[in-house]
């Protein structure tokens, strides 16, 4: 390593248009990968929030509402989904210019040429734009976490600017910019924090008499209050009631009022859902894996990152990658702390926040691809988190670039140096030629580029809202669709309230009927008129007469008082009109409660049971009164009985073919599936086995009633899809393995009590 340059013989500005310029490539790059639609999970759920001014599920993320509104409106590309994926690429794009001057600022001591400062700068860029879970959330806005990325970065710069100013007017003023940013970053998400505690740390290493400075201190901590008004919009959009409205932070129960808006009933149920109340998640202490398996967790998602072996294939590879970039970290962070002790006293504490700490306070159970080995003798997440992880695996890319710049130089070095005048001292540094002869190990830096590209770009994918229209379809006019966890619901509420798509359909979540809010939400939803012109062929040419009243004849404090459950020690019959359901011995949900209700009070309205379910409807005894049609089962009036359009399929039970083969020829996922011919994330996966648990049991059907050529082309659709989506394993000798539940997670909930 060369003799530090010193500083007062260099030009120290930063080089905020090379910053500017390498924020753009990355955007560019976002652009050319990003989703015209939603995705799995939360996305759905966002971007709906968003676009109506809607409350997602606590804390409810109300800076993300409002600026992602903004974006929603704003024409600056075709779909209100592509809007707000843009706005994921914005913040990731500002993020990796904070993480190039921050790299550039750490080389100023380091190199006297401008040029190589910027070298390094970009090599931070290419490497932390390019890691798997930046690149993946950058492209489709999932949720929060782009925006809290940019929002840490943006601190990260402006605190590493105070540890170089002198006391001043200046340098207070940063300080309180930084706790405006971190405010506001909370009103956006927990994560707005995460760089707090390091940036505290430096203020008391460097310049610790200013904690004794009050007027400084009132102005920081009013600044922190100031960042998080967007939290004063919650009770208040929630009592106007949008269609979105999870945790219902207010105490309103007819309409927005004055003196309920601002109650103590009000305040109880902010409060409620702003501490997260209704996920009940234990305490620290309380660990839900061991430390070791939740660092084991990290370093499989770190893996992740240079190179996503989504199918397996390339272990060994990817393994050795990550271990390369780990080292380049680890001796980055060498290089920064013995080159700017200055700015490491905020960043080394920063990454240890992003690291160690992080993984401890998150406190996640197994990861749900990690040990596959332990199989279900662990209890673990329902899906992969590694997006909790985006800030750590993000800034890891200062240090990165730290160590392979070292790398770089300290093989230039090996190729010769020479002697160079700088401010009247004479240093021996690497030749020109050594510059250039080891410029190649650069190369290593384009590695997530190529290694991710495939995994995680989203270009093109529409699979997530046709599988939601296609599922709403699936449903008569004016029908109720029980479904039961993200998968199978968040798309439904994309599809009709940003897409306009169904409107007449209730979406009743099982998840979410364990919670008072949401049944009081099911009883105010309107009516929507079914639009006949839109919806699929097979529902035209028929009267849907428009039913009226609520969903169930109950007021909302009948529906408060409905116990969270009850055990049922012996068999009951459950009556409504001609069903006679037998319910063994169980538990009974709240939930459960609230569909038997539904089932009895649906009075001009059919219920289904998304298919998602499984064998949800069995285990209420419904099982001879629910008739397959398309990716939903249809409860009957009464039981049912074969007949030439009615066949019972083993694994399935009732089938209507002529409806299933009509919904089937309609569908719009799977030739979407199809062109995607990937499938990452392996925890939603039965989506896409819902297709082809579909038309194998339509093939089945089809074989059953002497159509051949149906089953056959039924059969082909479902190959084709699991093929294309990783589950070609279903299939040996094109004979299919039997049909499995498509059952999606769910995300725990309980009954809301302020």
């Amino acid at each position: 390593m060369a003799t530090p340059v010193p500083a007062a013989d260099l030009d120290t500005r930063p080089s905020y248009l090379a910053a500017a310029i390498a924020g753009v490539a990355v955007f560019v790059l976002y652009i050319l990968t990003l989703s015209p639609e939603t995705a799995m999970w939360d996305t759905s759920e966002y971007i709906a929030a968003a676009y109506t001014l809607g409350i997602p599920h606590p804390p409810g993320n109300p800076f993300f509402v409002l600026i992602g509104r903004v974006f929603a409106v704003l024409p600056i590309a075709p779909t209100v989904a592509m809007r707000i994926n843009l706005l994921a690429a914005v913040s990731s794009s500002v993020a990796a210019a904070m993480w190039f001057l921050i790299t550039e600022r750490v080389l100023v001591g380091w190199f006297e040429k401008r040029w190589q400062r910027i070298m390094g700068g970009a090599l931070a860029v290419l490497i932390g734009s390019t890691a798997f879970t930046v690149w993946a959330q950058s492209v489709v806005n999932e949720k929060v976490y782009t925006i809290s990325l940019a929002g840490m970065a943006i601190t990260a710069w402006l605190t590493v600017r105070w540890c170089d100013d002198p006391d001043g007017p200046s340098a207070d003023r940063l300080l309180v910019l930084i706790a405006y940013v971190c405010g506001l970053g909370y009103a956006n998400h927990m994560a707005g924090m995460l760089a707090v505690p390091a940036a505290g740390l430096a203020v008391l290493i460097r310049r610790p008499k200013t904690i004794l400075r009050w007027k400084l201190l009132l102005a920081v901590m009013g600044a922190v209050v100031l960042g998080g008004t967007p939290f004063l919009t919650q009770p208040i959009r929630a009592a106007h009631f949008p269609a979105i409205n999870e945790g219902e932070p207010t105490a309103c129960r007819d309409g927005l009022k004055l003196s309920c808006t601002f109650s103590s009933g009000t305040y109880t149920a902010f409060m409620y859902n702003f501490n997260r109340g209704q996920y009940g998640k234990p305490s620290l202490v309380e660990r839900q894996a061991p430390f070791s398996a939740q660092i084991g967790m990290w370093w499989l998602y770190f893996r992740w990152q240079w190179l996503r072996d989504v199918d397996g294939a390339l272990p060994g590879l990817q393994g050795s990658l990550a271990a390369i970039f780990l080292v380049l970290g680890i001796l980055g962070g060498w290089v920064h702390y013995k080159r700017d002790p200055r700015s490491f006293t905020f960043f080394g504490p920063l990454m240890f926040t992003l690291t160690f700490m992080l993984i401890y306070y998150m406190n996640f159970k197994y990861g749900y691809s990690q040990d596959p080995d332990l199989g279900d003798s662990v209890q673990r997440e329902v899906r992969d988190r590694d997006y909790f992880y985006l800030w750590s695996f993000s800034a890891w890319s200062v240090w990165a670039a730290l160590g392979l710049t070292f790398v770089w130089e300290s093989f230039a070095a090996l190729l010769g140096s020479e002697p160079v005048k700088v401010g009247g001292e004479t240093l021996d540094l690497p030749t020109k030629r050594g510059w250039a002869m080891t410029s190649p190990i650069l190369l290593l830096a384009f590695v997530p580029l190529f290694g991710n590209w495939a995994a995680a770009s989203r270009h093109g994918e529409t699979d997530t809202g046709d599988f939601a229209i296609d599922l709403l379809n699936s449903v008569e006019p004016y029908s109720v669709l029980v479904t039961v966890g993200d998968n199978d619901t968040f798309p439904l509420w994309y599809a009709q309230e940003v897409l306009g798509v169904r409107q007449d359909v209730v979406v009743a979540n099982t998840s979410l009927l364990n919670t008072d809010w949401y049944t009081r939400q099911l009883l105010r939803r309107p009516v929507t008129e079914y639009d006949a012109t839109k919806g699929p062929a097979v529902y035209r040419g028929r009267a849907w007469p428009k039913p009226t009243g609520p969903l169930m004849a109950m007021t909302m404090d009948q529906a408060d008082s409905v116990p969270l459950g009850q055990e049922i020690t012996q068999a009951q019959m459950f009556v409504a009109g001609n069903i006679r359901a037998i319910i063994q011995p169980r538990f009974l949900a709240r939930a459960d409660i609230f569909v038997l209700k539904m089932i009895q009070d649906a009075k001009g309205r059919s219920l289904y049971f998304s298919r998602t379910s499984g064998g949800y409807p069995f285990e209420l005894g419904l099982k001879n009164y629910v008739l397959t049609q398309g990716l939903a089962r249809k409860l009957m009036t009464d039981s049912i009985a074969g007949g030439k359009d009615t066949v019972l399929v083993q694994g399935e039970g009732w089938v209507d073919v002529p409806r299933t083969k009509a919904l089937a020829a309609a569908f719009r996922s799977p030739p979407a599936l199809e062109r995607k011919n990937k499938w990452v994330d392996k925890a939603s996966v039965g989506i896409p086995y819902l297709y082809v648990s579909t038309n194998y049991v339509l093939a089945e059907a089809l074989t059953m009633q002497g159509d051949k050529a149906g089953a056959d082309k039924a059969m082909d659709s479902a190959m084709r899809v699991a093929r294309a989506t990783g589950l070609g394993d279903l299939f040996s000798n094109a004979t299919p393995a039997p049909p499995v539940t498509a059952d999606t997670a769910k995300r725990t909930a309980v009954p809301v009590k302020p």
